[in-house]
């Protein structure tokens, strides 16, 4: 039996990115001035100002330390002041966490149990009067006229199983979370680190994991997409597209009541006979929120609860989203078709769902302020399977590699995952938001479909036209000055009067009684869009509320910083407004302001004669240059151990878009607080990619019903485009210390197979076909991975020989992590079209690598397979990857292609 107890407290700070982007800024700030580690409760941590204690005496230190500067929290001009204000708001982090740490000391630790004995999609009859499930697909009508009862009787039967095990070794008493029964076989509990031990060594158990934190990470992409014309029309127009498909959202819940997801007005919804799901009534979810678009709506909440972050008053004990984020992502794959977006009376056009017919399952699992933990979310994916939904979509990922497994493969979330496609579940997954930077894609395994972020061909420019006939490029989803002529331009520092607000530097526009009404009316005010911003409460809502109180023309933000991992996107403005982008731009236009500034000996500006008009930044452009891949989408190789070690699997594995995305959104919802109070947002982020490709997912099951999940990931892959809309290869945007991300050219680790081809994909005419024991198979052969593991794990027993290599998974890729001399690799496609096809096959050759493939030529007919045997000889000896590519021509008409990424390396495998 296996235990990993490290990192208790580690993975309740929290600290990782979420898997959607702040619309406004993404600013990733690497560094604090404390210890922020492994936090045990009782343990000591340095302080920002060095002292070495966290208990009583904290608060008398946080006033010496942080409280007394409030006074000082003024905007950085030198780089000991950026040092000094970083200081005090680290205080403030580690003020807030420390306070969290205490409201969860009350509390015991999750953890989740794996225990003997197979889960429901896996049981095969063994036990005496207890028929098997394994064959009962909860999507089929076999599991309703014959099933039904045999699986209820055997999860009754796994759950006494857990209750009786956990009694024995712990005793009475003890709280248990959840049963898991679909997907897996074991509970979530809570336990003290002792009895965790305890229950580790008892017979029957057969793995103990730490709870872990998981985050969640379009008017316009349906027809960059080329659905309208392709399997929209198809499927007989929109209103047809994705009819049968459940899609189950694991996510933050739903806004029940958008236009997004209204039943009225369209073909009414009827019962899906195989979907099992239940809708929760609560006073937040009241009856009728489940209106057969929503087809069925629960939250989990019990590891939330039990870790001490949830908060009744404003996560709703209920499916009810006060996040924004699942409203986001499930109107994104299948929300309503032709639904007008309109934000503060500015109409940006009618936003669709990828599927608008299909049916929406809401598994909320995750919160608006915390995120969510790794029991809540196997819970909502165990429900999902056992309820029979068609595909999963989960826009989240956990904090970091998992450190409770060697393996990445072998965490339970990734388990429950290759459970849930072995039940015939589409599993998709964000890749994360750590790009540009290598192993940053937090999702590992090869049996989900992991979705990259690309850039389409629309964005919303604005510009500042100055009386010295120079153009600043900026952002803003604002309207223009007014007219042709050009207004004054006044400095916010040159304006300061009467009581300086104690929280904010009067810079940042925040506060408009720190500045002189009378000089600023009429003119445009110019802030500076300082770390308060990023850090503090500063926000753009605030900027807007002081100009109209001052009755100023509008605004100008100027940056401090654009450094690398600074990111500035749009955000709706109802005033005139712009974001100069870039510090280089910033300072043309300060320099001509104080050129043009008269000022006192003592440096008091007396008049100003710095003029300037604000463009509409409301209208979208269409470039027509696309898709490229997103500055913050992470990128491979992937990695099979915590130690980072590559493993031979493609990740990610599609691009699609997700940036500047328009789609629905609650107006409780805090997760971009610009969207406040809104019943639309755009939002960029992996997450927001996602979704896409659920919703295309289930356009391709709608037509092709007996797809297996790897038909339709090999369908996705195979088509996928690795040229932008002007055949040029695809690129990746990358860091630069310019303001705007540099384009450079892309790989397989940036965008997988390429960006995905939704009219293509439905006819692929060969596919890359794999099942639960070709995945047990893979990781049986994974360095590192004991059969014995595999088996306590799975049940599953490993029947492989040494050489065997990760290398031999049926995939609709190549990827050697070490080449040694000569590596052969199989492959076997199925055929999917409706007549005979000769295919043909040339190769794009890696840097320093020989591919040769045989045959070169094949002829397959409908349902056929062909092998095809992959031969790679390196040249030399490399410590980078180098890519190539396979392509495959059939007579008929259809294309495919896989990548090919090496290492040529004298290592082992």
């Amino acid at each position: 039996m296996t235990l990993i107890l490290e990192q208790k407290q580690k993975e309740r700070l929290g600290l990782s990115p979420s898997l959607s982007v702040r619309p406004f800024l993404r600013w990733a700030y690497v560094g604090t001035c404390s210890t922020v580690g492994t936090v045990d409760r009782s343990r000591v941590v340095k302080d920002c100002a060095g002292k070495s204690s966290l208990d009583s005496t904290m608060a008398k230190q946080w006033h010496a330390g942080c409280g007394s500067q409030q006074q000082q929290m003024r905007v950085p001009r030198t780089g000991a002041d950026t040092r000094a204000f970083m200081e005090r708001w680290n205080c403030v982090v580690l003020l807030v966490l420390y306070m969290f740490f205490l409201s969860a000391a009350v509390n015991g630790e999750v953890y989740l149990v794996l225990i003997e004995g197979d889960p429901v999609v896996s049981y095969r009859g063994t036990i005496p009067g207890l028929s098997a499930t394994h064959e009962f697909n909860p999507r089929s009508t076999a599991l309703q006229t014959v099933g039904h009862e045999a699986v209820q009787a055997y999860s009754a039967h796994l759950v006494t199983q857990q209750d009786r095990l956990l009694e024995t070794a712990i005793g009475k008493g003890i709280r248990k979370l959840y049963s898991y029964n679909y997907v897996v076989n074991g509970f979530a509990v809570d336990l003290t680190p002792e009895q965790a031990e305890i229950l580790a060594k008892t017979p029957g158990v057969k793995y103990v994991e730490r709870n872990q934190r998981v985050h969640s990470l379009t008017t316009h992409t349906p027809d960059f997409l080329g659905l309208s014309k392709g399997l929209w029309a198809s499927a007989g127009g929109p209103e047809n597209a994705g009819e049968g498909i459940v899609i189950g959202v694991v996510d933050t819940g739903i806004n029940p009541n958008h236009t997004s997801f209204d039943s009225k007005g369209g073909k009414p919804y009827g019962p899906i006979p195989t979907y099992l799901g239940n809708c929760e009534v609560h006073s937040s979810f009241p009856t009728g929120s489940c209106n057969g678009k929503i087809i069925g709506a629960q939250h989990f909440a019990a590891s939330a609860k039990s870790e001490g972050a949830f908060n009744d008053t404003i996560d709703f004990d209920s499916p009810l989203d006060g996040d924004g984020h699942g409203t986001h992502t499930a109107s994104i794959a299948a929300g309503n078709h032709n639904v007008p977006v309109v934000v503060d009376g500015v109409y940006y056009g009618n936003a669709s769902g990828m599927a608008p017919r299909a049916r929406i399952a809401v598994y909320k699992a995750l919160y608006r302020l915390f995120g969510g933990f790794n029991a809540d979310v196997v819970a909502a994916i165990d429900k999902a399977v056992q309820d029979g939904v068609d595909i999963l979509n989960l826009s989240l990922g956990p904090s970091s590699p998992p450190t409770e497994s060697a393996i990445t493969f072998l965490g339970i979330f990734d388990l429950a995952c290759l459970a849930a496609v072995k039940a015939g579940v589409v599993v998709l997954q964000a890749a994360g938001n750590g790009g540009p930077y290598p192993q940053t894609t937090l999702s590992f395994s090869p049996w989900i479909i992991t979705v990259g972020a690309g850039v389409d061909d629309r964005s919303y420019p604005n510009f500042l036209q100055m009386g010295n006939n120079l153009k600043l490029p900026g952002k803003g989803l604002a309207p223009g000055t007014p007219g042709d002529v050009m207004a004054k331009l006044v400095l916010a520092q040159d304006v300061v009067t009467g009581p300086k607000n104690p929280i904010f530097d009067p810079s940042d526009c925040q506060d408009s009684t720190s500045l002189d009404k009378g000089t600023v009316a009429g003119k445009i005010l110019i802030c500076t869009y300082s770390f308060n911003f990023v850090y503090g409460g500063s926000t753009i809502k605030r900027v807007e509320d002081t100009v109209r109180n001052l009755s100023a023309m509008g605004f100008i933000m100027v940056v401090q910083s654009d450094t690398a991992g600074s990111r500035f996107d749009p955000i709706p403005i109802t005033v005139p407004g712009i974001i100069i982008t870039s510090q280089n731009h910033s300072q043309i236009l300060l320099d001509y302001y104080n050129q043009t500034t008269s000022r006192t000996t003592e440096g008091q500006a007396v008049t100003f004669e710095a003029e300037g008009k604000i463009g509409n930044g409301q209208q979208a452009v269409y470039s027509g240059t696309s898709p490229v891949v997103a500055l913050y989408s992470s990128r491979g190789p992937d990695i099979r151990d915590y130690s980072f070690s590559n493993a031979d699997v493609l990740k990610p594995n599609v691009l699609a878009p997700g940036s500047l995305i328009w789609a629905a959104w609650t107006p409780i919802g805090i997760d971009e607080p610009a969207f406040l109070g809104k019943n639309f947002a755009m939002m960029s982020g992996t997450s927001m990619a996602t979704p896409h490709i659920a919703g295309i997912a289930a356009l391709l099951l709608e037509r092709n019903p007996t797809w297996s999940p790897a038909y339709v990931s090999s369908a996705i892959s195979t088509t996928a485009s690795i040229f932008d809309s002007f055949g040029n290869h695809l690129q990746a945007q990358s860091v630069s210390f310019s303001g705007d991300p540099d384009p450079i050219p892309g790989t397989p680790f940036d965008y997988g197979s390429g960006a995905v081809n939704a009219t293509a994909a439905a006819d692929p005419g060969i596919v890359f076909d794999a099942n639960y024991d070709d995945y047990i198979k893979f990781i049986c052969t994974v360095p590192g991975v004991e059969a014995f593991t595999v088996f306590n794990l799975t049940g599953s027993r490993c029947s492989v020989t040494p050489e065997d290599l990760p290398t031999e998974l049926n995939t609709p890729s190549i990827t050697v992590s070490s080449l040694n001399g000569t590596r052969v690799v199989s492959r076997t496609v199925t055929s999917v079209s409706k007549a005979s096809e000769t295919w043909s096959i040339r190769v794009d050759q890696p840097a320093g690598v020989t591919v040769s493939v045989v045959p070169h030529e094949f002829t397959i007919s409908p349902s056929s397979k062909q092998k095809f045997v992959v031969t790679l000889t390196a040249s030399g000896s490399s410590s980078a990857f180098s890519f190539g590519e396979i392509y495959f021509t059939g007579s008929l008409g259809h294309t495919a292609h896989i990548p090919v990424s090496v290492i040529q390396s004298q290592g082992a495998r």
